[in-house]
């Protein structure tokens, strides 16, 4: 099966559209998104419905720190990030907001954790930015292969039968063999809000018969997102930012 690896959305209904699109045309037969659908961008009702109706669909969705904060206004934020999500609260319906509180920190399926940051505490949201940070969710977890985005910039990392922990900044389009000798966490990188100095959308797909993974990009109308954006009243910079892919 070839599964659409999604994360960080972030109310940019171009960049899901786009990663959707892009995923249907590679084969994908199943979705799966690993959190934060809303925040940051100017179309989080649509981003919410669109989700909600990939899961009747049967897609797997993760809660993300943003999505947490629409009903938990004590999550950590900067300034930008919780002036953002001011205006999202007022943007959702009472059922989009009640959906995004019932989905879970994580999900296993076969031997495959999705979860949108680490395993450690899924609920604390820590980012797994190097390989001590991989170390904290190996230890919490026994998948052979795990998933997860925060980040917003693409990583893998390998865990050896000897302990040894191997990072990797992935190629894009490459399949990359997940060796059965190995435990795996794939850091998504994100749809919505890129952040390694590519502008384009990141997601995933991964074959679970090849146990192979490609780290993918998809082109998509950046200047009506960012037009989104300020048409909200949002920060600028969540706009301009867009263009830089940072």
């Amino acid at each position: 099966m070839r599964i659409a690896i999604l994360s960080d959305i972030h109310a940019n209904r171009q960049a899901f559209e786009a990663v959707l699109a892009a995923a249907e045309a590679q084969g994908a037969e199943r979705v799966v998104i690993l959190g934060d659908i809303v925040g940051y961008g100017g179309d989080p009702g649509w981003c919410v419905r669109k989700t909600m109706e990939l899961a009747e669909q049967g897609a797997v969705v993760i809660r993300g720190n943003h999505d947490q904060a629409v009903s938990d206004p004590g999550v950590s934020m900067n300034d930008t990030a919780r002036a953002a999500m001011e205006w999202t609260r007022t943007q959702l319906a009472a059922d989009e907001r009640a959906y995004l509180e019932t989905l879970p920190f994580d999900a296993t399926d076969e031997c495959r954790l999705y979860v949108h940051a680490d395993a450690s505490s899924p609920q604390r949201f820590r980012y797994v930015t190097d390989a001590e940070a991989a170390a904290a969710h190996f230890a919490a977890c026994t998948a052979r292969v795990s998933f997860c985005g925060h980040v917003h910039q693409p990583a893998l990392y390998a865990l050896a039968p000897s302990g040894k922990i191997t990072s990797f900044s992935p190629y894009t389009a490459t399949g990359i063999p997940l060796l059965q000798q190995r435990r795996w966490l794939a850091v998504m990188g994100a749809v919505g809000q890129p952040r390694d100095g590519n502008p384009s959308a990141a997601f995933g797909l991964y074959d679970s018969d090849a146990r192979e993974l490609e780290f993918r990009r998809a082109g998509y109308d950046i200047e009506t997102a960012a037009a989104r954006i300020r048409a909200a009243g949002l920060p600028e910079s969540l706009a301009t930012r867009l263009f830089r892919g940072r």
